[in-house]
């Protein structure tokens, strides 16, 4: 139930983030390359984030100490 918690949250700033950034992207003065390359790197970020996440979480799942707190 945690990790539903967690997606939930994640989903809602990611959403926020790009209602956020709307008006960069529909922007008519800001050239189409300079918005192409800003949402690829964005992008980028968040998969980088969410590898590391994932990776994250892996790793505690495999963790052999479990008598001890973390």
């Amino acid at each position: 139930m945690q990790n539903v918690a967690f997606i939930l949250i994640g989903l809602g700033i990611l959403v926020l983030i790009g209602w956020l950034a709307r008006g960069f992207f529909m922007a008519a003065e800001i050239s189409l390359f300079v918005r192409v390359v800003v949402g690829i790197v964005a992008a980028a970020v968040v998969m980088l984030f969410g590898i590391v996440i994932r990776d994250r979480i892996a790793q505690a799942k495999k963790d052999d100490f479990k008598e001890v707190d973390k």
